[in-house]
């Protein structure tokens, strides 16, 4: 039996009542084990001690391990140092660390427009795709829009021995490209796999085929691409599925991942002799000897007769004889001055007017180009397809040979500037991916989206009124035409012309149009004599200037008529 040790008098914390009857006190777990092994017996007690603290320190490693993404650049540091911008001539924009525009968070920003754009940044160790889930995913605002330009990263896999970073180009070889491009008839959330035949040793790009359109907002957003061990990849938007593919499956990709068995023999050729047509000519039919290919598509209709009633002398368009040529219209600088047409208002009574002619009608004789009739073709072979051979690129395999990623690249050319990535993320846990989003990007987007709402909300109010100004405008030209305002329809008409083209003066115009109708009220019943048009001047003799009668001029007795006074033609006559 083993020793009895001297028992302590405060035992720690950490030691435990021993179950062996032979060892009545405390003691450590790593003793009590050390003391059993050593007597050659291990009871069930001991070993439970033994392996709890295994059990809580690899529980605890794991639960650390799970909350923690493999990659995640937050950019709430600069990014010099860490990123590395390409050296290559031809990309020439600017990146910026910049905040996102309402936020005090930053990002990494595209700063000018219509430049080429690259930069990239190593991964501390490659990234596998091979085993178990991997969650692509980061966040892009599109400040200023996208007209044309790209807001995607690639996921570079790993460089021959020597590569600089600052290489980094449009050629550089990655394993996916994931993001948004927008451009032309070009709307879509790439998802491209490049992939290694393993029988040619060639790299082939598949690419999703229905691929998520991208938001049309200026609002932030956040892209993730989930690719599970079953083959399967989703796209996510804003946390939202918006497609759903197999890697195996030719529905899913172009051009399939795995190839076809057989392809058409590019040495198989078209026989001379093989007809592809179906039908024919029928060789044996001859032109009708009454068939006219001359003759025209309508004649006229001899036997139509002139309507009774029918106004030969008068012209179906008349000069306005209520118009008359303005005060301020002039000869030299305007041209000759004419009356606009108006329809006879004779025609409208009659039949018709102006000379009459016979109508058309549908030439009962006409056949046009006469061909001879299709028959079936008796030497139709079908349509030719070469025959098929074995692919000698076919392969079979049960998961994508994935390449890892060993860095991650923005490679763009935008005609937009304000684009913004923030949050690029890599995780082996969905559950990550989703804590992060909200955490990151939902506290943003719904500041976004609540500020949207308001400035749409203002501009359905500026819209309304502006349909108010509208009525407002067509009723002071109902007022212009009021009779007694004749003599200062011109002077209002101007002043409603003016408030059209400056919306914010409105009330100002009102304002105004009220002054002339109020005084020329007053003119009315307390100035004596009713206010009308000033003569109409001859046609072969111009004044030196025309006047405009104002509110202080009076009235007179001797002008003509209000119907001959000037009117000026405003945009709502035109």
């Amino acid at each position: 039996p083993p020793s009895t040790p001297s028992q302590p008098s405060n035992p720690p914390p950490f030691l435990i009542p021993s179950s062996d009857p032979s060892l009545r006190h405390y003691s450590s777990c790593s003793g009590c084990a050390r003391r059993e092994i050593g007597s050659g017996r291990m009871t069930t007690g001991g070993r439970a001690v033994l392996l709890l603290p295994l059990l809580v320190v690899s529980a605890l490693f794991a639960q650390i391990r799970a909350s923690d993404p493999l990659f995640h650049e937050s950019f709430d540091e600069g990014f010099e140092g860490s990123w590395v911008v390409s050296g290559k001539e031809e990309y020439s924009g600017v990146w910026k660390h910049e905040k996102s525009d309402g936020h005090e968070d930053y990002g990494l920003l595209v700063s000018e427009p219509a430049r080429k754009y690259a930069i990239v940044k190593e991964l501390d160790s490659p990234v596998t795709l091979k085993d178990g889930t991997v969650v692509l995913q980061f966040e892009v605002r599109l400040q200023n829009g996208l007209e044309c330009g790209g807001a995607y990263l690639k996921y570079i896999r790993p460089q021959e021995a020597g590569w600089d970073a600052k290489e980094f180009d449009n050629d550089t070889p990655y394993t996916i490209m994931f993001g948004p491009d927008k451009c032309g008839s070009t709307n879509k959330v790439h998802f491209i796999l490049k992939h290694k035949n393993p029988k040619t040793g060639k790299y082939v790009e598949h690419h999703l085929k229905s691929p998520p359109s991208v938001p049309y907002d200026k609002l932030s957003h956040v892209y993730t691409a989930i690719l599970k061990p079953d083959n399967e990849v989703r796209i996510l938007v804003d946390g939202e599925e918006k497609s759903k593919a197999n890697f195996l499956s030719a529905d899913d990709f172009e051009p399939a991942l795995i190839p076809s068995k057989t392809i058409p023999d590019p040495d198989d050729k078209k026989p001379e002799d093989w007809d592809e047509r179906a039908k024919i000519p029928d060789p044996a039919a001859v032109k009708p000897d009454d068939w006219d290919e001359d003759a025209p598509t309508e004649i006229l209709d001899e036997e139509a007769t002139k309507p009774e009633g029918w106004l030969d002398d008068e012209p179906e368009e008349v000069d306005d004889p209520e118009a008359a040529k303005p005060e301020d219209w002039d000869d030299e600088e305007d041209g000759e001055w004419e009356a606009p047409k108006i329809d006879n208002p004779k025609c409208e009574e009659a039949p018709g007017c102006g000379e009459w002619k016979r109508p058309m009608k549908q030439n009962p004789a006409y056949k046009g180009k006469w061909h001879a009739p299709m028959i079936d073709n008796p030497n139709y072979k079908g349509i030719w397809k070469p025959q098929e051979i074995p692919n000698p690129e076919y392969f079979e395999l049960d998961k994508p040979d994935f390449d890892p990623i060993a860095a991650i690249g923005i490679e763009i050319w935008t005609m937009q500037d304000g684009i913004l990535f923030d949050n690029i993320l890599i995780a082996d846990d969905e559950k990550v991916a989703t804590a992060i989003l909200e955490k990151t990007w939902k506290p943003k987007f719904d500041v976004e989206k609540e500020k949207q709402k308001a400035e749409e909300a203002a501009a359905a109010d500026s819209e309304d009124l502006s349909e108010f100004q509208k009525k407002i405008f067509s009723v002071l030209y109902k007022i212009a035409d009021i009779p007694f305002l004749e003599p200062y329809k011109i002077k209002i008409i101007d002043i409603i012309e003016k408030g059209e083209k400056q919306p914010n003066i409105t009330i100002s115009i009102l304002a105004s149009v009220a002054v002339i109708l109020v005084t020329v009220l007053f003119r009315t019943i307390f100035g004596g004599k009713k206010p009308v048009a000033p003569v109409k001047p001859a046609a072969e003799t111009k004044k030196p200037s025309a006047v405009v009668p104002d509110a202080a001029a009076g009235s007179s007795g001797d002008k003509e008529d209000d119907k001959d006074a000037p009117r000026r033609r405003s945009r709502r006559d035109a």
